[in-house]
């Protein structure tokens, strides 16, 4: 599985609107992790917001589809607010 670490964008850190847009964009086997948190479904808000990721925490995407990494990878560093 490829990887890619990427720095929180969003000023709310991954909570309910970032976490769902990340979630909608999303599909099967796409993960979110941090180095202290086991990683999480990146199809599923809840369990982004599980993560308690805050602006500027840094945070791991894996996925077997190197455009599908590159997207979420690209919407966990945007500013996502609003």
């Amino acid at each position: 599985m490829a990887t890619k670490t990427v720095t929180v964008g969003s000023t709310v850190g991954l909570h309910a609107r970032p976490a769902a847009l990340i979630a909608q964009a999303a599909t099967s086997g796409v993960t979110l992790a941090m180095a202290d948190k086991p990683a999480v479904d990146a199809g599923s808000a809840l369990m982004i917001m599980t993560l308690g990721a805050k602006f500027g925490d840094e945070v791991i995407v894996e996925s077997d589809d190197e455009a599908m990494l590159a997207t979420i990878a690209d919407l966990v560093a945007s500013n996502l607010d609003g």
